[in-house]
């Protein structure tokens, strides 16, 4: 499991980089955007800090196989304040979010004790709905299908 360190890391590789408005793409490049509310990777609630971690693990997973089909990939990390929780705990692929790519996937909002304490007043934040099975962190195959979905694979 990555720690904050390692996740710093991987996110500063995407730095300069920016977020692609839905469905906009760059030749040769999956550009992956995680979205969070809090300060930084450090100082998010519980279930954006876990998928945070899942998210490095499958990126560091599929970039060798997309670097043999010439396809970079880039990391962003967006913080979000407090009166965006909406959008908190959201990953985007080249502009598209993970909910659009896969057909059985929808978003719920659930309450968040830990972005509560965030936001210093009762929250509610995203869940992914997988096949009746909801995810407050998002799940690993998941994320490695709808990037490889984005570029095509």
């Amino acid at each position: 499991m990555a720690d904050v360190a390692e996740i710093k890391a991987f996110l500063q590789e995407g730095e300069g980089v920016h977020p692609l408005p839905k469905g906009e793409t760059v030749p040769g490049t999956l550009v992956v955007e995680w979205r969070h509310i809090g300060e930084s990777v450090d100082a998010t609630c519980e279930r954006c800090a876990a998928t945070g971690r899942t998210l490095a693990a499958v990126v560091d997973e599929i970039r060798p196989m997309l670097a043999v089909r010439q396809i970079k990939v880039k990391v962003v990390e967006t913080v979000l304040p407090p009166e965006r929780i909406a959008e908190s705990n959201i990953i985007l692929f080249n502009g598209t979010p993970l909910e659009d790519l896969l057909e059985e996937v929808r978003v719920e909002t659930t309450p968040c004790v830990s972005c509560s304490c965030i936001a210093g007043t009762d929250a509610s934040c995203r869940a992914i709905v997988c096949r009746d099975e909801t995810h407050e962190a998002v799940p690993a195959d998941l994320i490695r299908r709808a990037a490889l979905k984005a570029v095509g694979l």
